[in-house]
């Protein structure tokens, strides 16, 4: 059954027995013995055993009915000019032969003697047998692929339908084989190169069943110059389409996490600067909330250092997601539904064609922080309360909802309450957001943190712009300390900088700060208020007092406890205490 197509010879299929006459028998004889053999010829042989002819039933019906068939020999009627074949001969050039010749019986010789007769009928067996042997082989194979196939005729007649294509389209082979394919499926692959004539590759296509996706190879069939038919192979690639998806998005995300890490330091709340109250209970608040889920609200002026805190939130919640920032200010309106939840192939005119994932799916367990929460139209507040409350979203253009569990931390430097009462700002998404609030307070109100800022920056700057280590005068320092900074954190980095990459000297002098501070900042340099509370007070002399010995020994520490009269181990507790570097 299960077989291997072989060559078989002429020998395996003729017919050993067979009759033969003398060729000097009379006809009546050769009558008898067609009658008695029921053949309806045979073979005619000399007395030396030898074929010499073959006599048939018509051959004797060409007599005249008058003829007198007991005197008539064998030999005055057989046909003596006889096609035959030796021993050995391929059985397929056997039935070549007999169509060309046009002959019903082939003899079969060996050495001039005959050894068998090869009639029609015995090639027309040994045929149908060997089709059926075959097509049986054909079925179990085809059946076997992992891969579908399939083949219409000229007519678009279903001709071959395997098992694959039976489990993929839920169509059994003994109802579509024999009908026209089109009954079936609608715009397929196949009928198209039927119209066309032409082949077909790398084509995906969308099946009957949602998220399949095949590969399919079309081609025309000619036999002979005729068109023929359609043959289809088809590979299911769904498994790697999603993967692809999958990388996609998998290499988003490491795109942001590469780039968060530029950003993240060593510690975690240690990159925070400060030592004041108020920033010490911003941090304490922040630190105890930070490994809950709760939904935080960070408030703060333009420049405080919202982003920072959010980050080393993240950081310390231990959440295996990532940390997508999104500024809710810089997004125009019609891009805000795609930007937050992604959007699929073919959504809107310009999209990606292979869709992209929004900020809710790139955070999906991982933290997404909402800075400017303020601009964040009506409508899309709306949206982002339900995403909240039901953990899902779903791409604009797509119809399945993606499961999320992002940490949401907003920040905001407008008054939300006030927002809520002028129905400018969702009540319920408020409070939603709001669970807990951390308040950085802006600079103004934390001086005292001023300067180890102002040194932070200033060692960071020198680095970064390849400048030897430079130091503030004790003029430059107060300016600096009694400047009212409304751009905060942010306007003091950035005022850092501009000194350092002006300066042309070791030491910043009034004369390299910005002219904008020295007009604004109109105090006595050599009157010094210190506040009433004596450990605050104290706390300031002493960064005052550290600072100065350390420009006066050029940052030599031994040098610097002696000038303080302390031992260098308390000198070395007040500089890690007060951030001073």
């Amino acid at each position: 059954m299960f077989s291997i197509p072989e060559l078989k010879k002429v020998e395996d299929v003729m017919d050993i027995n067979f009759n033969t006459i003398n060729e000097n028998e009379s006809v009546k004889v050769a009558i008898s013995e067609i009658i008695k053999s029921n053949k309806k010829t045979i073979i005619a042989i000399n007395d030396e055993n030898i074929m010499s002819g073959v006599i048939s039933i018509t051959d004797i019906h060409n007599l005249n009915l008058n003829d007198d068939t007991d005197k008539i020999k064998v030999k005055d009627v057989m046909k003596k000019k006889v096609i035959s074949v030796e021993k050995g001969m391929i059985i397929d050039e056997c039935r070549d032969l007999m169509i060309k010749e046009n002959i019903g019986i082939l003899p079969v010789l060996e050495n001039g003697k005959i050894e068998g007769i090869l009639r029609q009928e015995h090639i027309r067996d040994y045929l149908y047998m060997q089709l059926e042997d075959y097509g049986i082989t054909l079925k179990y194979i085809i059946g076997q692929i992992k891969e579908g196939i399939c083949a219409v005729n000229e007519d678009g007649i279903v001709i071959l339908w395997n098992s694959f294509m039976e489990e993929r389209y839920d169509i059994k082979s003994e109802d579509i084989v024999g009908k026209p394919i089109s009954d079936y499926l609608e715009n397929t692959i196949c009928e198209r190169v039927l119209r066309r004539r032409i082949g077909i590759s790398d084509v995906y296509s969308t099946y009957k069943k949602q998220d399949m996706y095949g590969l399919v190879h079309a081609n025309p069939i000619f036999f002979g110059g005729e068109f023929v038919g359609v043959v289809c192979t088809e590979l299911d690639v769904t498994e790697a389409r999603n993967l692809s998806f999958e990388l996609e998005k998998t290499n988003e995300k490491l795109k942001y996490l590469q780039d968060e890490m530029k950003n993240l330091s060593n510690g975690i709340f240690a990159k925070i600067l400060g030592k004041s109250d108020k920033i010490e209970r911003a941090k304490a608040i922040a630190k105890q909330v930070a490994k809950t889920s709760s939904s935080i609200f960070i408030w703060g002026e333009s420049g405080t250092g919202k982003e920072v805190f959010s980050r080393a939130i993240h950081e310390c919640s231990g959440r295996k997601g990532a940390f997508v920032p999104v500024n809710c200010s810089a997004i125009p309106a019609e891009l805000f539904e795609s930007e937050f939840f992604g959007y699929e192939s073919g959504a809107f005119t310009g999209a990606n064609k292979k869709g992209k994932s929004g900020i809710f799916e790139l955070a999906k367990d991982g933290t997404v922080f909402l800075d400017e929460i303020a601009d964040l139209p009506l409508n899309m507040q709306a949206k982002l309360l339900r995403v909240l409350q039901e953990k899902e979203i779903r791409r604009v253009g797509g119809e399945k909802t993606i499961k999320i569990n992002p940490r949401i931390i907003s920040a905001t430097n407008k008054d939300l309450e006030k927002m809520v009462k002028e129905e400018k700002f969702r009540e319920d998404l408020y409070y939603r957001l709001n669970v807990v609030e951390i308040k950085i307070p802006p600079l103004r109100e934390r001086k005292e943190d001023i300067g180890i800022l102002l040194h932070s920056f200033l060692d960071e700057m020198c680095k970064e712009n390849g400048k030897p280590q430079l130091t503030l005068s004790k003029e430059a320092y107060k300016i600096l300390e009694n400047y009212k900074w409304k751009g905060n954190i942010r306007e003091l980095k950035n005022t850092v900088e501009n000194m350092v990459v002006l300066s042309d000297s070791t030491i910043i002098k009034k004369d390299d700060i910005p002219s904008y501070i020295i007009n604004s900042t109109k105090i006595d340099i050599e009157e010094e208020e210190y506040p009433l509370d004596l450990k605050s007070a104290t706390e300031k002399l002493e960064i005052k007092n550290i600072t100065k010995a350390l420009e006066l020994s050029k940052g030599n520490k031994a040098k610097a406890a002696k000038i303080l009269n302390i031992p260098r181990t308390t000198l070395y507790y007040k500089l890690e205490l007060y951030g001073i570097k």
